[in-house]
């Protein structure tokens, strides 16, 4: 039952696999659409109340969008090892049980083989044999325990660490993506502009929110 409670965490921390109905995949076909310097301002509501990892990981792209290109693509990696920290750490618990649970059933065998040759030679006949079949049934016992919880809790914790792998590799071609469409045709000038400080009878444009 452990088991299974983490692995419905894991799945409820799987936010980009499981956004809601209208963004499930409009991000995507979001960033798709997105032709190269177009604005984001479209992609910038959609996001804005979106809580999936790549939905958190845009929002960084588009609040850093006056930046230097190396400095958005600093900032966005950041969040999105914070976003792969998130997803991943229901996963700790699984690789931890999958450990524990064969040694608790090694620990319960070698109690088993204990309590047998404990008794061997102690008696004769029927009681003697049956407190060896004890023993054995106890070592016996002890293992398939383990082994029924190592080899379900194997298969999640392989089928969610594949998951959030195909995730990460999703999320980062998207983010690329929408990066070198954003900045398209985009000189070093321009940041220069960005940067330097207004003066008299000149507007410097609002940041893309």
């Amino acid at each position: 039952m452990a088991a299974v409670g983490v692995l419905d965490r894991v799945g409820d921390d799987n936010d980009f696999a499981r956004p809601g109905p209208e963004t499930e995949t409009g991000n995507a076909e979001e960033i798709e659409r997105l032709a190269p310097g177009e604005s984001p301002e479209r992609l910038s509501r959609l996001v804005h109340y979106d809580r999936s990892s790549l939905a958190r990981v845009v929002r960084v792209a588009l609040q850093h969008l006056r930046a230097p290109r190396s400095e958005n693509v600093e900032a966005v990696q950041t969040r999105a090892r914070h976003e792969m920290v998130r997803l991943e750490r229901g996963l700790i618990v699984l690789e931890v049980i999958v450990g524990i649970a064969p040694l608790l059933g090694l620990i319960g065998a070698v109690s088993g083989l204990v309590h047998v040759f404990s008794h061997l030679g102690l008696s004769a006949g029927a009681s003697d044999t049956r407190q060896i079949a004890l023993g054995i049934a106890e070592a016996l016992n002890a293992t398939v325990f383990g082994l029924s919880i190592a080899v379900p809790t194997l298969i999640g914790f392989t089928y969610f660490s594949r998951k959030v792998e195909v995730m990460s590799v999703e999320m980062e071609t998207l983010v690329v993506e929408l990066i070198n469409k954003l900045y398209y045709g985009r000189s070093s000038r321009e940041f220069e502009t960005a940067k330097a400080p207004p003066t008299a009878g000149v507007s410097i444009p609002t940041p893309v929110a």
